[in-house]
């Protein structure tokens, strides 16, 4: 059952452009985005360790992100590309987080919200990544990664819906992924998620 939104503006065609124009840089990127993602799914976990229902999927959630991260991890290692020393800030994220409330219900819901989001967009762009791949081994990896993303995009309104009374869960989410669009749409191009 597709419990989240379809995003309101789609990527521009300048970003597959760039990413395949620098698919190593990419691929760091997005080892670094997978160890993002188990880390932000641990940190709900702690942050909100009351709310026993979702602590489960969480958990597995972080378990298959840092999965996802092994994977690009030994793609990386075929192709002599080391990880980045450091992982830079994500403007797109940072921005996202910032639309946040701070009232701890109201801040747990949007957390909830903005992960759905984040793995929307995720889902959306590994589809286009392996759509301009040739490479088989890597078109199979993505396309794999494509269905997980657009899984976990469910999960974490799945979540929210949990704890939340549905109007006002899809009342927020629709307010969000507006503001997700309007920030997509303003960001640089360049071989990253995000």
């Amino acid at each position: 059952m597709k419990l989240s939104l379809d995003l309101v503006q789609a990527s521009n065609p300048l970003w597959i452009k760039a990413v395949m124009n620098d698919f190593n840089s990419f691929l760091q990127d997005h080892a670094n985005c997978e160890r993002k993602a188990s880390a932000m799914a641990m940190s709900l976990a702690a942050k909100y360790p009351d709310r026993l229902a979702i602590i489960p999927d969480l958990i597995d959630t972080a378990i298959e992100e840092l999965e996802h991260f092994r994977d690009v991890y030994k793609i990386m290692q075929k192709r002599g590309i080391p990880l980045k020393h450091e992982i830079s800030e994500d403007l797109y994220v940072k921005q996202l987080i910032g639309l946040c409330r701070s009232g701890r219900d109201e801040r747990f819901m949007d957390r909830l919200l903005l992960a759905s989001i984040i793995e929307c967009r995720g889902a959306e762009r590994f589809r286009l990544v392996y759509e301009a791949l040739d490479d088989a081994e890597l078109k199979n990896f993505y396309h794999l990664l494509w269905a997980s993303e657009a899984k976990h995009g469910h999960i974490f309104v799945g979540f929210a819906l949990q704890y939340f009374d549905e109007t006002l869960v899809y009342k927020r989410l629709e307010e969000l992924n507006k503001k997700e669009g309007e920030i997509i749409s303003t960001l640089t191009f360049t071989a990253a998620l995000h």
